[in-house]
């Protein structure tokens, strides 16, 4: 049975919180809000707009050779690169750009970058793009792997986040639980819902969810 998602308007011009509620089993932990990121990773409007909202803390303060992009955050990748490598941006690359990349991933989830991407990362600025950074296990799965490929983690962006700070480095992110009033979040062990024996209404992650 599909869930019932709705629309939360923002004071984000052109953004819009796509949520449902209820109680949801993430891979580390259980929640009380889905919320779908599908339009802003993929319709180019939206992920235009999430670009230039999280761009703001970048340009002209931090280096940037390198976006790293998590859970399917390409089309955002590729247009804060764009927005980056405006004039007046500072770069280190010797070619004067941006690469965006997407790691694969070992039956272990570890990260891993081939022979023909690692160059990107190896003595690169990398900034870390993930759809959410809730309880920061796949960010900091990212730090560890760019910390072992060479590169240098300059920080974390998100659409929404939990959390200010990952593995040592900040988390910008454009939502945080204030928008949404009530959020909660518990370890999967000690979930309340589960002990009042409240079914689980899905089983979720960034790219989407599966009824139960």
């Amino acid at each position: 049975m599909a869930i019932n998602m709705v629309k939360l308007p923002t004071q984000k011009q052109d953004l819009v919180l796509r949520v449902a509620k209820g109680h949801f089993a993430t891979s580390h932990s259980h929640i009380n809000y889905y919320l779908d990121v599908t339009m802003q990773k993929t319709r180019l409007s939206e992920a235009r707009a999430v670009a230039l909202e999280l761009v703001s803390s970048y340009t002209h303060t931090t280096i940037v050779d390198t976006i790293l992009c998590l859970d399917g955050t390409e089309v955002i990748g590729a247009c804060m690169a764009s927005e980056l490598t405006r004039d007046g941006f500072v770069n280190m690359n010797a070619h004067q750009t941006i690469y965006v990349v997407t790691p694969e991933h070992t039956t272990g989830s570890q990260l891993l970058f081939r022979e023909n991407t690692s160059p990107m990362i190896a003595g690169k600025h990398v900034l870390i793009l993930a759809a959410s950074v809730t309880t920061g296990y796949t960010a900091q799965a990212a730090v560890e792997a760019i910390n072992y490929y060479g590169g240098q983690v300059v920080g974390i962006g998100a659409i929404f986040a939990t959390q200010t700070e990952c593995a040592g480095y900040p988390v910008t992110s454009i939502f945080d639980p204030n928008d949404l009033g009530d959020y909660q979040s518990y370890d999967s062990r000690d979930c309340p819902w589960c002990k009042q024996g409240k079914r689980i209404d899905a089983l979720v992650n960034s790219f989407g969810y599966s009824s139960l």
